[in-house]
């Protein structure tokens, strides 16, 4: 039996609350890049993608990043992208230790971006990379042995539970 710390209902409201924010902290930009960490940061960087439709006037695009979470060496786009000038949003599924997101700033900052921001639906408390998440869904005081995942089907978030 799965011990959720977010029901699909509250994830809804989290990541819908996330996007008022993005929108609002970015009302001036005339696009955003929103960039999610394969697998489970890509549906939320889509889920953020169709809140914002309704709400941000400018361009929004999303592709996916993949790396090895555990040992970052290659880092893929799912395409070739012009980071100069771009206002960028990283998203990721938990941050952990932070070490993911920092290796995948790695592309983006080979480039002159305009500005980075970053996303996470649940936070921990254990960072031992120096990565403050700008967009945090719900954070959360754990152990090092327990985990936290996140549920996607298809393209849908359906909450988060913790082992």
């Amino acid at each position: 039996m799965k011990n959720y710390i977010l029901s699909k209902e509250v994830t809804e409201r989290k990541l819908r609350r996330m996007a008022l924010e993005v929108a609002e902290r970015n009302s001036e930009e005339k696009s955003l890049l929103l960039i999610g960490i394969k697998d489970h940061g890509l549906a939320i960087a889509y889920t953020i993608k169709n809140y914002l439709q309704d709400i941000f006037k400018g361009e929004i695009k999303v592709i996916g990043l993949e790396l090895d979470k555990a040992k970052p060496g290659t880092i893929t786009l799912s395409e070739k992208v012009d980071f100069n000038g771009q206002s960028v949003l990283l998203i990721d599924d938990v941050a952990n230790s932070g070490k993911a997101m920092l290796y995948s700033l790695k592309p983006i900052l080979e480039a002159y971006p305009k500005k980075i921001e970053t996303m996470a639906l649940v936070e921990r408390t254990h960072k031992t990379f120096p990565v403050k998440v700008d967009y945090v869904g719900f954070s959360i005081s754990t152990t090092l042995d327990e985990h936290i995942y996140v549920e996607v089907a298809g393209d849908k978030v359906i909450g988060a539970w913790m082992e």
